[in-house]
């Protein structure tokens, strides 16, 4: 199943979380008891530098996932416009990757 593409928009300097549903090929929600998940933000896909994002797991047998950031990792990120993912690592450690798209970073104005 090919990634979903989801933008977000990112505020620098603020505490940031976005939460998804994964769902099966037939819209079920996905079971993911002992998946993990990796997910952070580039400049662009070949670029060095990397800003994870935490992954967790809020409720796991309706597939729910959550990627966040503190707003000191919000801080140091420029204005800009980004790209992200979210690869699932299933039990059997087979990655998939869920969930792809941009990020928009809004700069901030108050520290």
């Amino acid at each position: 199943m090919p990634a979903r593409n989801v933008n977000l928009v990112l505020e620098q300097g603020v505490d940031f979380q976005a939460t998804f549903t994964i769902l099966n090929v037939n819209n079920s929600p996905l079971n993911l008891t002992g998946y993990s998940g990796i997910s952070s933000i580039r400049k662009h896909p070949s670029s060095t530098t990397a800003y994870p994002l935490n992954v967790t797991f809020p409720d796991r047998l309706n597939g729910k996932i959550t990627v966040s950031m503190g707003y000191t990792s919000t801080d140091v990120i420029e204005g800009g416009r980004y790209v992200y993912d979210l690869v699932l690592i299933s039990p059997q450690a087979y990655r998939t990757r869920a969930i792809q798209g941009n990020v928009l970073v809004t700069p901030g104005v108050s520290s």
